[in-house]
């Protein structure tokens, strides 16, 4: 990758929406090559996907929680058992294996805390693979990203 990819990335990182030509005349490209290097972008998994970042609660999620979840072992089929459970919730967005004294950290958002709490009893804890969550409930949220902060090449 050159710098001309790491400033097409930059920029739809900040606008996904932007039109091919609107891009190409921010990196100093005319459209054709700028879109050949996006579908090359696509293609090599560096783009993973183009999508529309909701505002939770405008969509009546009002709940964002962390979760520290602690497995009973590391057998290959409590970690089987418990990857699948975690692709089936919709509720975590994120999960993420850590070193340290739990295993997972979760990202969750639902509803309300009697959702969470349904998650947590009926999925979470009924998982046999798991042997303790630890839960904080976010108060406020003082960061949001999903830019990454790109070296220019």
């Amino acid at each position: 990758m050159d710098k001309i990819d790491y400033r097409i990335l930059d920029e739809l990182q900040r606008n996904g929406r932007l039109s091919s030509q609107a891009l190409a005349e921010r990196v100093g490209l005319s459209t054709s090559p700028c879109w050949r290097r996006v579908r090359r972008l696509e293609r090599q998994g560096v783009i993973r996907a183009n999508v529309a970042i909701l505002e939770p609660e405008k969509v009546g999620l009002h709940v964002t929680a962390i979760a520290n979840v602690s497995l009973e072992d590391h057998h290959p089929d409590s970690l089987l058992e418990f990857d699948r459970m975690i692709a089936e919730r919709p509720e975590i967005l994120e999960c993420y294996a850590t070193s340290g004294q739990q295993d997972y950290t979760l990202k969750v958002i639902c509803e309300s805390i009697a959702a969470y709490d349904r998650l947590l009893n009926e999925h979470l804890l009924s998982c046999r693979a798991v042997q303790t969550v630890s839960t904080s409930i976010v108060l406020r949220g003082t960061k949001h990203t999903t830019a990454l902060p790109l070296a220019q090449g």
